[in-house]
Protein backbone atom coordinates (compact mmCIF):
# COMPACT_ATOMS: atom_id res chain seq x y z
CA UNK A 1 0.00 0.00 0.00
CA UNK A 2 1.26 3.51 -0.57
CA UNK A 3 0.53 6.76 1.41
CA UNK A 4 -2.89 8.14 0.88
CA UNK A 5 -1.58 11.48 0.35
CA UNK A 6 2.13 11.52 -0.83
CA UNK A 7 2.41 7.80 -2.90
CA UNK A 8 5.29 7.04 -0.78
CA UNK A 9 5.38 3.11 0.29
CA UNK A 10 3.90 2.17 3.29
CA UNK A 11 6.57 0.04 5.71
CA UNK A 12 6.62 1.20 9.13
CA UNK A 13 3.56 -0.13 10.99
CA UNK A 14 2.13 1.98 14.23
CA UNK A 15 -0.72 -0.48 15.75
CA UNK A 16 -2.02 -4.03 15.03
CA UNK A 17 -5.47 -4.11 16.12
CA UNK A 18 -5.86 -7.77 14.79
CA UNK A 19 -8.98 -8.50 12.73
CA UNK A 20 -12.71 -6.87 13.56
CA UNK A 21 -15.89 -5.72 11.87
CA UNK A 22 -16.86 -1.95 11.30
CA UNK A 23 -17.69 -0.52 14.79
CA UNK A 24 -20.44 1.15 13.00
CA UNK A 25 -22.34 -2.17 11.66
CA UNK A 26 -24.60 -3.00 14.78
CA UNK A 27 -26.44 -5.95 14.54
CA UNK A 28 -30.35 -7.34 14.77
CA UNK A 29 -31.69 -10.17 16.69
CA UNK A 30 -31.82 -12.16 12.90
CA UNK A 31 -28.03 -11.03 12.34
CA UNK A 32 -26.64 -13.46 15.26
CA UNK A 33 -27.61 -16.38 12.90
CA UNK A 34 -25.17 -15.04 10.39
CA UNK A 35 -21.62 -14.89 9.92
CA UNK A 36 -19.94 -11.31 10.19
CA UNK A 37 -17.50 -10.18 8.16
CA UNK A 38 -13.89 -8.81 9.70
CA UNK A 39 -11.50 -6.73 8.32
CA UNK A 40 -7.86 -6.17 9.12
CA UNK A 41 -7.60 -3.45 11.16
CA UNK A 42 -3.67 -2.17 11.62
CA UNK A 43 -2.29 1.46 11.06
CA UNK A 44 0.90 2.36 9.58
CA UNK A 45 2.69 5.83 9.12
CA UNK A 46 3.97 7.24 6.25
CA UNK A 47 7.75 7.81 6.71
CA UNK A 48 7.55 10.90 3.95
CA UNK A 49 5.04 13.01 5.05
CA UNK A 50 3.95 11.76 8.77
CA UNK A 51 0.48 10.54 7.86
CA UNK A 52 -1.02 8.00 9.77
CA UNK A 53 -3.43 5.25 8.24
CA UNK A 54 -5.60 2.54 8.09
CA UNK A 55 -4.26 -0.41 5.68
CA UNK A 56 -7.29 -0.55 2.75
CA UNK A 57 -9.32 -3.73 2.66
CA UNK A 58 -12.57 -2.10 1.77
CA UNK A 59 -14.95 0.92 0.53
CA UNK A 60 -15.80 3.52 2.23
CA UNK A 61 -19.46 2.62 1.57
CA UNK A 62 -18.94 -0.98 3.32
CA UNK A 63 -18.75 1.65 6.61
CA UNK A 64 -21.16 4.48 5.79
CA UNK A 65 -24.25 2.29 4.96
CA UNK A 66 -28.15 3.49 4.62
CA UNK A 67 -29.04 2.34 8.16
CA UNK A 68 -25.33 4.10 9.85
CA UNK A 69 -26.31 4.01 13.64
CA UNK A 70 -24.29 7.13 14.60
CA UNK A 71 -26.53 9.87 15.26
CA UNK A 72 -24.31 13.50 16.56
CA UNK A 73 -27.97 14.80 18.48
CA UNK A 74 -27.68 11.90 20.75
CA UNK A 75 -24.83 13.76 23.14
CA UNK A 76 -25.72 16.86 24.63
CA UNK A 77 -22.16 17.89 25.16
CA UNK A 78 -22.33 17.37 21.93
CA UNK A 79 -24.84 19.86 20.73
CA UNK A 80 -23.63 22.84 23.31
CA UNK A 81 -20.47 22.23 21.54
CA UNK A 82 -21.78 22.45 17.82
CA UNK A 83 -24.48 25.76 19.24
CA UNK A 84 -21.48 27.59 20.78
CA UNK A 85 -19.53 27.27 17.23
CA UNK A 86 -21.95 28.59 14.92
CA UNK A 87 -22.66 31.33 17.53
CA UNK A 88 -18.65 31.94 17.33
CA UNK A 89 -18.41 31.79 13.97
CA UNK A 90 -21.46 33.68 12.89
CA UNK A 91 -19.65 36.45 15.01
CA UNK A 92 -15.86 36.50 14.04
CA UNK A 93 -17.23 36.53 10.41
CA UNK A 94 -19.61 38.17 10.26
CA UNK A 95 -22.09 35.63 8.53
CA UNK A 96 -25.98 36.70 8.26
CA UNK A 97 -28.42 36.25 5.45
CA UNK A 98 -26.17 37.16 2.49
CA UNK A 99 -23.79 34.42 3.40
CA UNK A 100 -23.79 30.41 2.50
CA UNK A 101 -22.41 27.98 5.23
CA UNK A 102 -22.41 24.44 4.62
CA UNK A 103 -21.32 21.08 6.43
CA UNK A 104 -19.77 18.30 5.20
CA UNK A 105 -20.55 14.66 7.17
CA UNK A 106 -24.00 16.90 8.23
CA UNK A 107 -25.55 13.91 10.26
CA UNK A 108 -28.57 14.37 11.90
CA UNK A 109 -28.54 18.65 11.40
CA UNK A 110 -27.22 18.51 14.92
CA UNK A 111 -25.12 21.74 13.83
CA UNK A 112 -26.88 23.42 10.80
CA UNK A 113 -30.07 23.82 12.63
CA UNK A 114 -28.70 26.54 14.35
CA UNK A 115 -27.51 28.48 11.12
CA UNK A 116 -31.43 27.70 10.38
CA UNK A 117 -32.82 29.14 13.03
CA UNK A 118 -30.59 31.98 12.83
CA UNK A 119 -31.90 32.94 9.52
CA UNK A 120 -28.18 31.93 7.47
CA UNK A 121 -28.50 30.11 3.92
CA UNK A 122 -27.03 26.83 4.56
CA UNK A 123 -26.76 22.84 2.94
CA UNK A 124 -25.40 19.73 4.81
CA UNK A 125 -23.89 17.12 2.92
CA UNK A 126 -24.63 13.44 4.11
CA UNK A 127 -23.79 10.24 2.94
CA UNK A 128 -25.99 8.19 5.19
CA UNK A 129 -30.51 8.14 4.21
CA UNK A 130 -31.04 7.20 7.96
CA UNK A 131 -29.16 10.74 9.41
CA UNK A 132 -30.41 12.94 6.46
CA UNK A 133 -33.73 11.96 7.23
CA UNK A 134 -33.48 13.41 10.44
CA UNK A 135 -31.81 16.42 9.39
CA UNK A 136 -33.91 17.13 6.92
CA UNK A 137 -37.01 16.36 9.60
CA UNK A 138 -35.45 19.33 11.29
CA UNK A 139 -35.91 21.90 8.05
CA UNK A 140 -31.81 21.16 7.44
CA UNK A 141 -31.51 21.29 3.44
CA UNK A 142 -29.30 18.01 2.84
CA UNK A 143 -27.35 16.76 -0.25
CA UNK A 144 -27.38 13.20 -0.50
CA UNK A 145 -23.70 12.59 -1.17
CA UNK A 146 -20.36 11.75 -0.60
CA UNK A 147 -17.76 15.08 -0.73
CA UNK A 148 -14.68 15.45 -3.34
CA UNK A 149 -13.37 17.60 -5.56
CA UNK A 150 -16.09 17.00 -8.45
CA UNK A 151 -18.94 17.57 -5.98
CA UNK A 152 -16.59 20.84 -4.74
CA UNK A 153 -16.70 21.66 -7.97
CA UNK A 154 -20.59 21.71 -8.85
CA UNK A 155 -21.29 23.88 -6.11
CA UNK A 156 -19.45 26.53 -7.22
CA UNK A 157 -20.47 26.32 -10.52
CA UNK A 158 -24.05 26.46 -9.43
CA UNK A 159 -23.16 29.83 -7.10
CA UNK A 160 -22.91 28.10 -4.43
CA UNK A 161 -19.77 28.65 -3.12
CA UNK A 162 -19.32 28.74 0.81
CA UNK A 163 -18.21 31.71 3.22
CA UNK A 164 -18.39 28.69 5.15
CA UNK A 165 -17.48 25.15 5.06
CA UNK A 166 -17.51 22.84 8.38
CA UNK A 167 -16.42 19.61 8.90
CA UNK A 168 -16.23 18.13 12.54
CA UNK A 169 -15.04 14.67 12.70
CA UNK A 170 -15.09 14.02 9.00
CA UNK A 171 -11.74 14.64 7.82
CA UNK A 172 -10.23 11.19 9.31
CA UNK A 173 -13.03 9.44 7.93
CA UNK A 174 -12.40 10.05 4.42
CA UNK A 175 -10.50 7.71 1.92
CA UNK A 176 -9.02 9.82 -0.57
CA UNK A 177 -8.24 12.79 1.68
CA UNK A 178 -6.08 14.24 -1.56
CA UNK A 179 -9.67 14.38 -3.53
CA UNK A 180 -11.61 15.96 -0.50
CA UNK A 181 -8.96 18.74 0.25
CA UNK A 182 -9.50 19.60 -3.38
CA UNK A 183 -12.96 19.57 -3.06
CA UNK A 184 -13.06 22.15 -0.14
CA UNK A 185 -10.68 24.53 -2.05
CA UNK A 186 -12.81 24.58 -4.98
CA UNK A 187 -16.08 24.72 -3.02
CA UNK A 188 -14.74 28.30 -0.96
CA UNK A 189 -15.06 31.94 -2.14
CA UNK A 190 -11.94 33.94 -2.20
CA UNK A 191 -12.03 34.86 1.12
CA UNK A 192 -14.05 31.83 2.52
CA UNK A 193 -12.84 29.83 5.46
CA UNK A 194 -13.62 26.21 6.22
CA UNK A 195 -12.96 25.05 9.64
CA UNK A 196 -12.53 21.10 10.21
CA UNK A 197 -12.08 19.19 13.51
CA UNK A 198 -10.55 15.95 14.25
CA UNK A 199 -8.96 14.20 17.13
CA UNK A 200 -5.51 15.28 17.72
CA UNK A 201 -2.61 12.37 17.12
CA UNK A 202 -0.06 13.96 19.40
CA UNK A 203 -3.43 13.62 22.34
CA UNK A 204 -4.36 10.26 20.83
CA UNK A 205 -0.83 9.02 21.42
CA UNK A 206 -0.45 10.44 24.92
CA UNK A 207 -3.50 9.78 26.18
CA UNK A 208 -2.90 5.75 25.05
CA UNK A 209 -6.51 6.05 22.76
CA UNK A 210 -5.93 3.42 20.53
CA UNK A 211 -9.76 2.70 20.84
CA UNK A 212 -10.38 5.78 18.91
CA UNK A 213 -8.82 3.43 15.91
CA UNK A 214 -11.36 1.63 13.25
CA UNK A 215 -12.06 1.15 9.97
CA UNK A 216 -14.31 4.20 9.50
CA UNK A 217 -11.12 6.45 10.91
CA UNK A 218 -8.80 5.87 7.20
CA UNK A 219 -6.40 9.22 9.19
CA UNK A 220 -5.07 9.90 12.09
CA UNK A 221 -3.82 13.83 12.09
CA UNK A 222 -1.43 15.70 13.35
CA UNK A 223 -1.17 20.10 12.23
CA UNK A 224 2.06 19.44 10.92
CA UNK A 225 0.25 16.38 8.18
CA UNK A 226 -2.84 19.11 7.71
CA UNK A 227 -0.70 21.80 6.87
CA UNK A 228 1.13 19.86 4.30
CA UNK A 229 -2.20 18.25 2.65
CA UNK A 230 -3.52 21.65 2.56
CA UNK A 231 -0.91 23.45 0.80
CA UNK A 232 -0.68 20.45 -1.72
CA UNK A 233 -4.21 21.67 -2.39
CA UNK A 234 -4.28 25.67 -2.53
CA UNK A 235 -5.02 26.05 0.84
CA UNK A 236 -3.08 27.19 4.15
CA UNK A 237 -3.49 26.89 7.58
CA UNK A 238 -4.33 30.80 9.49
CA UNK A 239 -5.72 29.50 12.85
CA UNK A 240 -5.79 26.50 15.08
CA UNK A 241 -7.19 26.00 18.64
CA UNK A 242 -6.96 22.97 20.73
CA UNK A 243 -10.21 21.20 22.13
CA UNK A 244 -11.32 19.27 24.82
CA UNK A 245 -13.64 16.81 22.51
CA UNK A 246 -13.04 13.31 21.77
CA UNK A 247 -10.03 13.62 24.00
CA UNK A 248 -7.72 15.99 22.61
CA UNK A 249 -9.16 17.48 19.16
CA UNK A 250 -7.96 20.07 16.81
CA UNK A 251 -9.95 23.08 15.30
CA UNK A 252 -8.02 24.06 12.56
CA UNK A 253 -8.99 26.88 10.09
CA UNK A 254 -8.21 27.07 6.42
CA UNK A 255 -8.49 29.44 3.42
CA UNK A 256 -7.11 29.94 0.03
CA UNK A 257 -3.38 30.23 -0.48
CA UNK A 258 -4.21 34.00 -1.66
CA UNK A 259 -7.03 35.20 0.80
CA UNK A 260 -6.50 37.78 3.59
CA UNK A 261 -6.98 36.45 6.52
CA UNK A 262 -4.04 36.65 8.49
CA UNK A 263 -1.92 33.33 10.55
CA UNK A 264 -2.43 33.84 14.42
CA UNK A 265 0.42 32.92 16.61
CA UNK A 266 -1.11 29.99 17.52
CA UNK A 267 -0.31 27.69 14.26
CA UNK A 268 3.68 28.50 14.62
CA UNK A 269 3.46 27.47 19.02
CA UNK A 270 1.68 24.17 18.32
CA UNK A 271 3.63 23.23 14.91
CA UNK A 272 6.82 23.72 17.18
CA UNK A 273 4.90 22.03 19.69
CA UNK A 274 4.33 18.78 17.87
CA UNK A 275 8.00 19.11 16.36
CA UNK A 276 9.47 19.28 20.37
CA UNK A 277 7.49 16.27 20.64
CA UNK A 278 8.70 14.51 18.09
CA UNK A 279 6.32 13.91 15.51
CA UNK A 280 8.62 14.80 12.72
CA UNK A 281 10.88 11.42 13.92
CA UNK A 282 10.23 7.65 13.51
CA UNK A 283 10.50 7.36 17.39
CA UNK A 284 7.46 8.63 17.95
CA UNK A 285 5.46 6.07 16.82
CA UNK A 286 7.46 3.21 18.11
CA UNK A 287 5.87 2.72 21.19
CA UNK A 288 1.79 2.49 20.84
CA UNK A 289 1.56 -1.09 20.31
CA UNK A 290 2.82 -1.37 24.06
CA UNK A 291 0.52 1.16 24.84
CA UNK A 292 -2.59 -0.59 23.62
CA UNK A 293 -1.91 -3.91 24.71
CA UNK A 294 -1.81 -2.50 28.59
CA UNK A 295 -4.88 -0.95 28.22
CA UNK A 296 -6.42 -4.02 26.94
CA UNK A 297 -4.67 -5.93 29.65
CA UNK A 298 -5.80 -3.64 32.12
CA UNK A 299 -9.58 -4.06 30.64
CA UNK A 300 -9.31 -7.56 31.14
CA UNK A 301 -7.94 -7.96 34.38
CA UNK A 302 -10.80 -5.48 35.88
CA UNK A 303 -13.38 -7.93 33.92
CA UNK A 304 -12.06 -10.69 35.17
CA UNK A 305 -11.72 -9.61 38.51
CA UNK A 306 -15.09 -8.66 39.06
CA UNK A 307 -16.83 -11.82 37.72
CA UNK A 308 -14.42 -13.56 40.20
CA UNK A 309 -16.16 -11.33 42.99
CA UNK A 310 -19.80 -11.74 42.10
CA UNK A 311 -19.84 -7.95 41.34
CA UNK A 312 -22.25 -6.79 38.11
CA UNK A 313 -20.79 -4.92 35.56
CA UNK A 314 -22.82 -3.37 33.04
CA UNK A 315 -21.55 -0.89 29.71
CA UNK A 316 -22.65 2.66 28.96
CA UNK A 317 -22.10 3.99 25.50
CA UNK A 318 -22.39 1.91 22.08
CA UNK A 319 -20.06 4.02 20.73
CA UNK A 320 -17.63 2.97 18.36
CA UNK A 321 -14.27 3.18 20.41
CA UNK A 322 -16.03 0.79 22.70
CA UNK A 323 -16.42 -1.45 19.94
CA UNK A 324 -12.53 -1.35 19.45
CA UNK A 325 -11.80 -1.83 23.08
CA UNK A 326 -13.88 -4.47 23.29
CA UNK A 327 -12.92 -6.42 20.22
CA UNK A 328 -9.32 -6.23 20.90
CA UNK A 329 -9.80 -7.44 24.28
CA UNK A 330 -11.90 -10.13 23.29
CA UNK A 331 -15.14 -9.20 25.72
CA UNK A 332 -18.08 -11.04 25.08
CA UNK A 333 -21.73 -11.10 27.03
CA UNK A 334 -19.83 -13.61 29.85
CA UNK A 335 -17.86 -10.64 30.94
CA UNK A 336 -20.02 -7.92 29.94
CA UNK A 337 -23.52 -9.25 29.63
CA UNK A 338 -25.37 -5.75 28.45
CA UNK A 339 -24.30 -2.27 27.26
CA UNK A 340 -26.95 0.56 27.21
CA UNK A 341 -27.24 3.99 24.94
CA UNK A 342 -29.71 6.27 24.42
CA UNK A 343 -29.40 6.60 20.49
CA UNK A 344 -32.64 4.59 19.52
CA UNK A 345 -31.22 3.68 16.21
CA UNK A 346 -28.73 1.17 18.62
CA UNK A 347 -31.79 0.16 21.39
CA UNK A 348 -32.63 -3.47 20.64
CA UNK A 349 -29.11 -4.12 18.20
CA UNK A 350 -26.24 -5.67 19.15
CA UNK A 351 -22.55 -4.64 19.49
CA UNK A 352 -20.27 -5.82 16.35
CA UNK A 353 -17.79 -8.42 17.06
CA UNK A 354 -19.05 -8.74 20.48
CA UNK A 355 -22.54 -9.42 19.93
CA UNK A 356 -23.44 -7.71 23.87
CA UNK A 357 -26.91 -6.39 23.53
CA UNK A 358 -27.54 -2.52 23.58
CA UNK A 359 -30.22 -2.27 25.94
CA UNK A 360 -32.29 1.70 26.91
CA UNK A 361 -30.71 3.44 29.98
CA UNK A 362 -33.81 2.38 32.07
CA UNK A 363 -31.62 -1.00 31.86
CA UNK A 364 -29.43 0.43 34.14
CA UNK A 365 -31.74 1.04 37.21
CA UNK A 366 -33.76 -2.21 36.26
CA UNK A 367 -30.77 -4.11 36.87
CA UNK A 368 -28.50 -1.74 39.11
CA UNK A 369 -25.30 -3.36 38.52
CA UNK A 370 -22.29 -2.38 41.38
CA UNK A 371 -20.20 -0.79 37.95
CA UNK A 372 -21.07 0.72 35.19
CA UNK A 373 -18.11 0.95 32.48
CA UNK A 374 -18.55 4.12 30.55
CA UNK A 375 -17.15 3.01 27.01
CA UNK A 376 -17.43 6.77 25.29
CA UNK A 377 -14.76 7.69 28.19
CA UNK A 378 -14.36 11.07 26.53
CA UNK A 379 -18.13 11.75 27.23
CA UNK A 380 -17.52 10.34 30.89
CA UNK A 381 -18.90 13.34 33.02
CA UNK A 382 -21.64 13.74 30.79
CA UNK A 383 -22.74 9.92 31.88
CA UNK A 384 -22.09 10.14 35.19
CA UNK A 385 -24.21 13.32 36.00
CA UNK A 386 -27.05 11.55 33.96
CA UNK A 387 -26.75 8.70 35.90
CA UNK A 388 -26.48 10.11 39.19
CA UNK A 389 -29.04 8.63 41.24
CA UNK A 390 -27.56 5.17 40.55
CA UNK A 391 -24.02 6.99 42.13
CA UNK A 392 -26.30 7.80 45.01
CA UNK A 393 -27.35 4.70 45.61
CA UNK A 394 -23.52 2.90 45.63
CA UNK A 395 -22.96 2.04 42.02
CA UNK A 396 -19.25 2.75 40.79
CA UNK A 397 -17.95 3.81 37.54
CA UNK A 398 -15.34 2.97 35.25
CA UNK A 399 -13.08 3.17 32.45
CA UNK A 400 -10.41 1.78 30.76
CA UNK A 401 -8.69 4.33 28.66
CA UNK A 402 -6.48 5.96 29.45
CA UNK A 403 -5.60 3.46 32.13
CA UNK A 404 -8.48 1.26 34.36
CA UNK A 405 -9.57 3.34 36.81
CA UNK A 406 -12.62 3.14 38.96
CA UNK A 407 -14.69 6.10 40.99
Amino acid sequence: MNCRHCHTPLTRQFLDLGSAPPSNAYLATEDLRRPEMHYPLRLFVCEACRLVQTEDFASADTFFSADYAYFSSTSKGWLAHARAYSETMTHRFGLGADSFVVEVASNDGYLLRNFVAAAIPCLGIEPTDSTADAAEAQGVPTLRAFFGRELGERLAAEGRAADLIAGNNVYAHVPDINDFTAGLAAALKPQGVVTLEFPHLMRLVEFHQFDTVYHEHFSYLSLLVVARIFAAHGLRVFDVEELPTHGGSLRVFGCRTDAAHQETPAVTALLAEEHRRGMAEDAFYAGFQTQADAVKDGLLRFLLDCKARGRRVAGYGAAAKGNTLLNYAGVRPDLLPFVCDAAPAKIGRYLPGSRIPVLAPQALRDHRPDVVLILPWNIAAEVRAQLDDLARKGTRFAAAVPEMHET
